[in-house]
Formats: C-alpha cells, sequence, structure tokens
C-alpha cells in the first residue's frame, strides 16, 4: 500500500535528501486538533490530572461519548487544551495521505499545483504505528477517568470534523527524544525532524505550475534512484490531472520519457535527448503552459 504526501518544491527537495519534518499538534491548522471535550467527574473537579501517552498503540473502542445526552456544562476541554500544550514539547505527528490525487490538498498543501505529491512505501518499517484519523460530525466527548494516570494511545485523540474526510489523513506519531530538533529566533516552536531512508520512497509526482529550475533539481535528485518520477499536468477533459511519467520505479534504463510539457527539464542536455526537447519546446504548443498560469 501507498501513502502520500503533498507538499512544496522546496519540502519536496529536502525529503528527496533524507529529512522529513514532524508537526507539532499546536502548529496544525485545524484549531479542533487533538481537543475532545472532557466529562470532568465531581471528584476531579479543580484537581490537577496526569497524563502518558503512547505513540504507536491503536485507538481505543468504545470511550467516546458525544451520542450521550448530558448537560454541557459538565463538558469542558480545558484538560485537553493542556494535553496538547504538554505534547507541542514531547511529540511530532508525520500526516500523511491514503488519498493519491486530491484536487483540493493539490490547492492547498502543494502551493497551488507548483508542489509536489511525495509517494512512500507503507510497509517500510519507518511508518511503524501508523494511525488512521478518524471522522465524525460530533467532536468527542470522553471520560476524564478514562485518561488520567494511565498509559494513552495519542490515537485516542485523532479524531477529525467529518469535513476533513477527504484527506483519508494517517498520522506517525515519534517522541522529540527520538528525533532531531532544532530551534530557530523567532519561531514559536523548534523545528523537528527525522532522518528518512532513500528506500521509503517510491514516486514523485511534479505539480504544473513548479518552477523549472525546481523541476530540474527534483530531476537531478532522483535520476540515479529507484524513484519514479511524473508530471501532474491539467487534464484536457475534466476536472483532474494526467500523469505524465519521466521515469519509471527502479534504476534508469535508457532515456527518461520526454513530453511537450517535460521537456523544460532536458533542453539544455547534450546529444539526442535534448534535441528531442528542444524540439518540442520550438514545435509543440502546449510547451508554452508549463510552470505557467492560464
Amino acid at each position: 500500500m501507498a501513502l502520500y504526501k503533498y507538499v512544496t518544491a522546496e519540502t519536496a527537495m529536502r525529503i528527496l535528501k533524507g529529512s522529513i519534518k514532524f508537526t507539532q499538534p499546536g502548529a496544525f491548522n485545524d484549531p479542533f486538533e487533538l481537543l475532545p471535550q472532557f466529562i470532568v467527574p465531581a471528584e476531579s473537579e479543580g484537581k490537577e490530572a496526569g497524563f502518558s501517552f503512547c505513540v504507536i498503540s491503536p485507538r481505543r473502542k468504545g470511550l467516546d461519548r458525544s451520542h450521550i445526552p448530558g448537560p454541557d456544562k459538565l463538558r469542558s476541554d480545558v484538560h485537553a487544551r493542556q494535553i496538547v500544550n504538554s505534547l507541542n514539547d514531547s511529540v511530532g505527528i508525520l500526516c500523511l495521505s491514503k488519498n493519491p490525487d486530491s484536487l483540493l490538498m493539490w490547492g492547498h498543501y502543494a502551493k497551488e499545483y507548483s508542489g509536489a505529491i511525495i509517494e512512500f512505501d507503507e510497509t517500510h518499517e519507518f511508518f511503524k504505528g501508523l494511525n488512521p484519523v478518524k471522522y465524525q460530525k460530533r467532536r468527542p466527548v470522553y471520560n476524564l477517568s478514562d485518561f488520567v494516570n494511565l498509559q494513552v494511545p495519542i490515537a485516542d485523540l485523532c479524531v477529525k470534523p467529518s469535513v476533513w474526510s477527504y484527506e483519508r489523513e494517517v498520522r506517525l506519531v515519534r517522541s522529540v527524544k527520538d528525533c532531531n530538533v532544532k530551534h530557530v529566533d523567532g519561531l514559536k516552536l523548534p523545528i523537528i525532524t527525522m532522518d528518512l531512508p532513500s528506500e521509503c520512497v517510491t514516486s514523485v509526482y511534479m505539480g504544473e505550475r513548479m518552477d523549472i529550475l525546481q523541476q530540474r533539481s527534483i530531476w537531478e535528485l532522483v535520476k540515479h534512484t529507484n524513484i519514479a518520477l511524473s508530471f501532474a499536468a491539467v487534464a484536457n477533459w475534466e476536472y483532474a490531472f494526467r500523469y505524465d511519467p519521466i521515469k519509471f520505479k527502479g534504476p534508469l534504463i535508457g532515456s527518461p520519457i520526454i513530453t511537450p510539457v517535460t521537456a523544460h527539464i532536458f533542453k539544455d542536455d547534450a546529444g539526442e535527448l535534448g534535441d528531442i526537447a528542444r524540439w518540442f519546446l520550438k514545435e509543440h504548443p502546449m510547451a508554452n503552459f508549463v510552470s505557467h498560469r492560464c
């Protein structure tokens, strides 16, 4: 099975160079991230609660009480906010998708189609402990007693509103102790990364609006690897992309595949490869629309 990440061109190159970013919960774009409501028993009200989380255990079942009517005054997200604050210092989260072809994610996360999709091998050891995000209409409600003084799977908190379900998100959570941490002046939270084995990446799909110099840089990074490379061109028949292959998975045999929309990558090459690329650029009208907003 494959996993996908929609990224900017700059992030794609960092990943191909062997480094991938893990994000703290407080830096997510959804303000409801990891923020369930808790039913606080009367005997626990006002008391300090202790929480401990496991990053790889699967989600527990049957805890959500959002479907059970009850007075709102017994529900609070104060403890959830405390949890997020503590997790900012202790974990990083890698957000991936099972959706290989989302127009929305191309626009949101891949810098308006100027970025890329990175495809990963889910079976690689690096991805051990993946947890799927759960989508539902109601905000989850948990009993505080199911969380206090227990080793709780962090997956229990990975619940999002149904409007996000198109992302088909899965998450990999790692302790900050196992990551590379870099403090940057002016940033509230440090940058957390992990070293990524090259065999984790199986394919790269470059967006049609990606800068041509960045396309060439990505080609240079993958051409001597087993990673496949394709170009996501806007299809001419519906709301979709046409994925033109440049290099298939495995070692490059012979020359890369050249089309009018990928010819820019090879126009400075010597020999027959460069000749074909330059012919496309001169003769084919579609070559004029690469890295370009119509």
